[in-house]
């Protein structure tokens, strides 16, 4: 099991295709950060595919894979958007949007075929993905006197977080990012340099 600072999603857009019986099933991955981003791609899809019979999804978000959805888009309940979430789970995936466009081909597959073909157009995609790991990381600024600077650098030098901004006024501050597992040990040191104290953190993947 990965470790739970980490999540597998996929580094950029992939395609997958499955027929059955002549009906044509597209698939498409694609890696998304929010749900602004899934209605974009819904609706370049949608508009891209108006021909289609069915523009079915399925997607995950966030590194704690709560925040899912799955849209059959017409096809029998269960039998579209279930698989391809189901593909998304089994491959332990997040921050991802699977659409399975399908060109009816004249032959009913009925419920047991719709869902086989749905579920490999969607392991089709995901086979043709590059799959990644990413940590989850979480933010924090310090803020402190310019004196103190070279004890902060010391410590970020040390702990390699992301250095996100930097301000040298009368306060000097500087955000830093650093995944979840070493944020505990990171606030820590920085909080023991004088002068320097933590402003609210926020989570960001």
């Amino acid at each position: 099991m990965t470790a739970e600072d980490t999540y597998k999603t996929i580094s950029e857009p992939s395609e997958g295709i499955y027929t059955e019986k002549r009906s044509k099933f597209i698939a498409i991955a694609l890696p998304v950060r929010s749900l602004d981003e899934i209605k974009a791609h819904l609706e370049t899809y949608q508009k891209k595919y108006y021909d289609a019979r069915h523009v079915c999804y399925a997607y995950m978000l966030g590194a704690a894979r709560k925040d899912f959805r799955a849209n059959d888009n017409g096809e029998p309940s269960g039998t579209a958007g279930k698989p391809i979430l189901g593909q998304i789970n089994s491959n332990e995936l997040t921050d991802i949007l699977i659409i399975v466009v399908r060109y009816f081909g004249g032959i009913k597959l009925g419920t047991s075929g719709l869902i086989v073909a749905y579920k490999a157009a969607a392991a089709e995609a995901i086979a043709a993905a590059t799959i990644i790991e990413k940590t989850v990381d979480e933010e924090v600024t310090v803020m402190f006197e310019y004196p103190f600077m070279n004890d902060i650098m010391r410590i970020v030098k040390e702990e390699e977080p992301e250095i996100l901004n930097q301000s040298y006024d009368m306060d000097c501050s500087m955000t830093l990012r650093i995944r979840r597992s070493m944020m505990a040990k990171l606030r820590a040191r920085l909080e023991k340099v004088e002068t320097a104290r933590i402003l609210d953190e926020k989570e960001n993947h």
